[in-house]
């Protein structure tokens, strides 16, 4: 089976996430993709599969090289979609592409504008999935599992291949931050591993944000407005107030590579209360902590302004740099750039624009590169994938699996 076949069939499962949710997973779904998986695993010769009571599923590859020694290679995806855009009752389809926009649903004139998405044209001649348009595809991270499956496959049918002992993990609530917070590293007994979780086949990735998360909560004073004059004091007011204070060109609209920025997520309220959910994001540690010290005079001159306590902003630091820990593991990145190159591809090491399941394991002793499985425009129902870059994806991971059994233990 051929990985976007099964990317086609894993499209059936509505796991998106929910931030809402207090528990792990954050939805059936997800249990039901993973017992699924869990039965594909058996299948395709797996050992030591193992799914927790949080929706982790892990199992084992054995090597096929006699006494191997080397050091032991970890591939993660996961098993989640985001919520930021409807994912029930997705309906998959495959266009041969042609050049031009790409038509998702012709009855209702949705489409993927080669004007808004210029990069389309280089898949002239090739094969996309795609949705019918009123939801994503789910390709992240579905089409990262495929691929980890169709190795899997590939290595139980021919034993030419030789490779040292592989661990998979399938997580849970990646799309909202939590899929390492019940990773046991330990248990999943990697020397290093590989996230099949970035967008065209050619990325390796081992740089991301460094992410704050800001909570921000302003109080204000209702009185009757026939008689508020010199008394009310307007929260809502009072959050716009604070929005126009952020530098208009430190967004994300506004930004790309290694420009970092602040981000209003959600903004709600009334005259007596109001609340402002905020993320920074920098690739630099020290300009993200300096972003969060900007709001924190924003908030501290509203409050001179209009007395002390009613804005407070709370900052918690989330996920860092990886760069941080894999600049000292330059072997597992070379890895990775040196297969895409023989394959005929210049690598793509731009920044991740975001964070990784990889950004959390390497802080946690699990140093964990990211590479690309082959789709685009994740989080929309624009989103789609492409048939020929997961069937190349598939290859660069065989040919990881082989560099890998040859690298030191150390890696």
């Amino acid at each position: 089976m051929r990985a976007y076949e099964r990317l086609i069939r894993y499209t059936a499962y509505p796991t998106g996430s929910d931030p809402k949710c207090e528990t792990t997973p954050s939805c059936h779904a997800q249990w039901d993709f993973a017992r699924d998986l869990e039965t594909e695993m058996r299948d395709l010769g797996f050992t030591d599969i193992d799914l927790d009571e949080h929706c982790y599923l892990m199992g084992e590859i054995p090597a096929n090289i006699s006494d191997y020694k080397g050091p032991i290679m970890g591939l993660i995806a996961h098993i989640d979609v985001s919520c930021e855009a409807p994912f029930n009752d997705v309906k998959p389809h495959i266009v041969h592409y042609e050049g031009g926009d790409l038509i998702q649903n012709e009855e209702k004139d949705l489409r993927v504008s080669v004007a808004d998405f210029p990069f389309l044209e280089n898949y002239i001649g090739c094969d996309i999935i795609t949705s019918d348009g009123t939801t994503l595809l789910g390709a992240d991270n579905k089409a990262g599992i495929a691929e980890i499956l169709t190795l899997a496959e590939r290595l139980q049918k021919d034993d030419s291949i030789k490779h040292g002992t592989i661990r998979v993990c399938f997580t849970p609530d990646e799309e909202i931050g939590m899929s390492s917070e019940f990773f046991d590293v330990k248990k999943f007994g990697a020397d290093a591993a590989y996230t099949v979780d970035g967008d065209a086949f050619g990325e390796c990735q081992s740089e991301t944000f460094n992410a704050i998360e800001v909570n921000v909560v302003i109080t204000g004073l209702n009185i009757h407005p026939g008689s508020a004059k010199n008394k009310m004091i307007n929260a809502s007011r009072i959050a716009a107030e604070f929005e126009r204070m952020i530098p208009d060109a430190e967004t994300p609209e506004h930004t790309e590579m290694y420009e970092g920025f602040y981000h209003l997520c959600s903004m709600s309220g009334d005259v007596e209360k109001a609340q402002m959910e905020y993320i920074i994001r920098d690739h630099d540690l020290a300009v993200a902590r300096k972003r969060g010290e900007t709001l924190q005079k924003i908030a501290d001159f509203l409050n001179y302004k209009y007395g002390e306590g009613t804005v407070v902003v709370e900052l918690e630091e989330s996920y860092r740099n990886m760069h941080e820990i894999l600049k000292d593991h330059p072997k597992l990145v070379d890895i990775p750039l040196d297969v895409i190159r023989e394959m005929g591809t210049e690598p793509d090491t731009s920044p991740i624009r975001g964070g990784t399941d990889g950004a959390f394991l390497s802080f946690k002793g699990l140093p964990c590169p990211n590479i690309g499985p082959g789709g685009h425009n994740f989080h929309s129902r624009k989103e789609f994938a492409v048939v020929q870059s997961m069937d190349k994806a598939v290859e660069m991971l065989v040919k990881i699996t082989e560099r890998f059994a040859q690298a030191d233990k150390d890696i």
